[in-house]
């Protein structure tokens, strides 16, 4: 596929037929970075680096300008400044994307019912109802460009097929900025083209493996017998590849899916050793854990403790409840147990908190009586006020002392898995 900085951008004729391309994926651009731009316009045209500053900061997005330099997402902020010294470096406001989101869904919720939101930023939408009422695929998607940008100052870019794996793709080669249509009927001109790593779960391991039996292209993938396709990648990813390299793919847009976990996670600026230093950050964590969930009409069920250390060994610990919860402080006693039981352990560079399992809240059976009513209660009394008088109004008083030299470097709340990527 192409490099993300826009240089292989393809865009629909304005005449494109797309009657038949019924399914959009619609991408917001460079999210993260155009979100913080639109309070910094004159550096629109200068490469851009969303992170905090610190010396073990990671990229969390970059712009498009930034891109062309080769500056990723993830990648070290130190190395991003060597391959971009003239970047400039922007704090990320993760308050201010969730709002633009909001924003931005509001008017998908507006084109179609059938919205399958995959993280902050993107989403499915299947707009086959919508022609009698707003027109075409093609100009349902102008719609959704024209509004994002005239309500928010944000540029997203749509894929338009009949399936929604062409979507995603579409949507990709058209950033930024951009409408790509690909009617049914040329789905396949439009894939087989493309190398190999274009296909869903085709990673660097199964690019090598393919490549080394010389199938560079998804043609390749689709001109291959799926009997020697299974002895590449065995027999669930033979079938999956060679469906999709065909053009198949029966997954229909499914509107107000769950998000699949909700999470915060802190990389130290210098290694953590300090129990109490641990425990009072997992308590700051899972409150804000909490907060999403309510905030998301949905409880979790999972708890997981994560943990990283200096040689950057990473460990999960996870407990399933009885009960799905999203009270803050249930999560802080489990997390805390967890965390408990390792015993001795060498210091923390990054900590983090995550609920899995989620449903939409009151969907469980409830027990005979609530443990968490009490602070279930508390905890939403406390949304209140920090609805009115900001979120930080009214915290654990355990979390009030004095800021330690010893500070996080990066806290990044963990977004929907399928929205991680910020392209």
């Amino acid at each position: 596929m192409g490099r993300q900085d826009g240089s292989t951008r393809q865009v629909s004729a304005a005449s494109v037929d797309s009657s038949t391309a019924t399914i959009l994926h619609v991408d917001l651009d460079a999210f993260f970075a155009s979100v913080e731009l639109l309070d910094r316009p004159e550096l629109a045209d200068k490469p851009v680096v969303v992170a905090h500053d610190s010396a073990r900061s990671v990229v969390t997005a970059a712009n498009y300008p930034a891109r062309r330099f080769g500056v990723r997402s993830a990648i070290p902020l130190a190395r991003a400044l060597q391959l971009c010294p003239s970047a400039v470096v922007l704090e990320p406001h993760f308050e201010k994307y969730r709002h633009y989101s909001r924003q931005v869904m509001a008017i998908f919720d507006d084109m179609t019912p059938i919205v399958e939101r995959l993280g902050i930023d993107e989403a499915f939408l299947d707009v086959a109802g919508a022609r009698g009422v707003i027109g075409s695929p093609a100009e349902v998607a102008a719609l959704i460009r024209q509004r994002v940008r005239d309500e928010t100052g944000l540029a997203c870019s749509v894929g338009a097929a009949a399936t929604k794996f062409v979507a995603k793709l579409a949507s990709g080669l058209a950033k930024p900025d951009g409408l790509l249509v690909i009617p049914r009927a040329e789905t396949l001109g439009f894939l087989h083209p493309l190398p190999v790593s274009a296909l869903w779960g085709v990673g660097a391991v199964t690019e090598k493996s393919l490549l080394g039996r010389g199938l560079h292209t998804i043609g390749d993938i689709a001109e291959t017998p799926v009997a020697v396709l299974r002895r590449i990648v065995g027999e669930a990813g033979a079938a999956k590849l060679h469906a999709l390299a065909n053009g198949i793919d029966p997954r229909r847009v499914t509107p107000d899916t769950v998000d699949k976990s909700v999470g915060h996670e802190v990389t130290f600026e210098v290694d953590v050793s300090e129990p109490g230093v641990l425990r009072r950050e997992l308590l700051r964590q899972a409150d804000q854990v909490a907060r999403r969930l309510r905030a998301s009409g949905v409880e979790g069920r999972t708890v997981v403790l994560k943990l990283r250390y200096s040689d950057f060994t990473t460990i999960t610990r996870s407990r399933t409840l009885a009960e799905p919860t999203d009270v803050g402080r249930r999560i802080a006693e489990e997390v805390r147990s967890l965390y408990d039981a390792l015993g001795a352990h060498p210091p923390v560079r990054l900590i983090g908190v995550r609920m899995e399992q989620l449903a939409v809240s009151g969907g469980a059976p409830q027990g005979l009586w609530d443990d968490d009513e009490d602070w279930r209660d508390a905890e939403r009394a406390i949304d209140g006020v920090g609805e009115r008088f900001g979120r930080d109004a009214v915290r654990p008083a355990s979390l009030l002392r004095p800021a330690r030299e010893v500070g996080p470097s990066k806290r990044r709340p963990h977004l929907p898995d399928a929205g991680s990527v910020d392209i």
